[in-house]
């Protein structure tokens, strides 16, 4: 169960490979990149997506940018890099986990000297620290949640937070694998998760793969789900979290929460903790990008749509704290969010 086999995103003789998520599951395909602006490019455009593997792509595609970069200037490449950084921030901007990376790489650019092979060399390592860090942190958030949950429990998830949008393993579905690894989770629900129906093509797909039963439900059906008795928690990942505990997440995750509100659902964020924003007080804050309209018109570039209907494509909403029973992270658990309890666990040195 250490999903080895799912790698979205690699670096294999000095290019980064990225899984075309657009085309599975009928289709399982590498793209290589080697130059830097595509590398920003496949994020704008889905071929990769989830916040900690944009930040993960995101430090190979810094890398790919130095190396560039050297070969214009030797002495001065960190200054060349600047109109790159600034391409790649664009590519994603709710995605926090982006901001991060660059962050992150820019500090270590700037300890580095003008020696080009070694500059370069250890960049990439710090590219590989953020990549397996990121595995790492989700298998520790997964058994931090898994003792949260009771016997039998039943668990639906939105969009897909696996192996896919991470370095590996998963936010989300780290905890369902945990959940399931440790015999709490026995049965699995998955919304499809319209418009790019993430969770139908790629949740579904992901935990077959690990031999996990799913079913999945049109977004529509969840609160009937849980007006059944069905589920027992609400798993789901997030693109940003707020200092006070409001999460950022794929478009339809507020509706969940208001649901699971009123059946007395438990409602789980699991995400690492580069995805807390902590120089953002509230949700209202949050930019919430916005994708094109044939993105609801069509299902897979095929119309359903009348001709002259307009559409209005939000890709996140925000799910106040107080919807949140608890947002798990590498370093812990906080219950009932609010900014105090978070900011404490980020002070922490678990």
């Amino acid at each position: 169960m250490d999903n080895e086999g799912i790698q979205p995103v690699q670096w294999q003789d000095n290019q980064l490979l990225l899984l075309d998520q657009r085309l599975l599951p009928e289709q399982t395909v590498y793209l290589h990149y080697s130059k830097s602006t595509e590398a920003a490019d496949a994020i704008t455009d889905m071929v990769v997506r989830g916040a900690p593997a944009i930040g993960v792509t995101a430090a190979y595609a810094m890398v790919l940018a130095a190396r560039e970069a050297m070969a214009l200037s030797a002495n001065n490449w960190q200054q060349e890099l600047t109109p790159f950084i600034d391409y790649l921030a664009k590519a994603r901007p709710t995605a926090i986990n982006l901001h991060w990376a660059i962050v992150r790489m820019q500090a270590c650019i700037e300890t580095l000297a003008t020696n080009n092979d070694t500059a370069l060399a250890t960049l990439l390592d710090e590219a590989k620290a953020i990549h397996s860090e990121d595995i790492q942190a989700n298998k520790t958030m997964g058994e931090f949640a898994s003792a949260l949950l009771p016997e039998n429990c039943g668990v639906l998830t939105h969009c897909n937070a696996g192996a896919l949008a991470t370095g590996g393993y998963g936010t989300a579905l780290g905890v369902i694998r945990s959940g399931v690894a440790n015999g709490k989770i026995t049965k699995v629900y998955a919304d499809e998760t319209r418009p790019w129906l993430q969770g139908a093509r790629l949740t579904a797909w992901e935990l077959l793969q690990d031999n996990i039963p799913v079913t999945l439900i049109a977004d529509s059906a969840a609160a009937y789900l849980m007006q059944q008795g069905k589920i027992q928690w609400i798993v789901v990942g997030s693109d940003r979290i707020a200092a006070n505990g409001d999460v950022a997440n794929k478009i339809g995750t507020y509706s969940l929460a208001v649901a699971a509100k009123y059946h007395g659902i438990k409602f789980m964020v699991a995400a690492p903790t580069s995805t807390i924003d902590m120089d953002m007080p509230s949700g209202d804050g949050i930019p919430i990008e916005s994708r094109p309209k044939d993105e609801v018109l069509a299902v897979m570039g095929h119309r359903v749509a009348a001709e002259g209907a307009d559409s209005w494509n939000p890709v996140f909403d925000v799910t106040p704290a107080s919807l949140v029973d608890a947002i798990v992270t590498e370093k812990g658990v906080v219950e009932q969010p609010t900014t105090d309890k978070i900011l404490a666990m980020m002070q922490s040195g678990t």
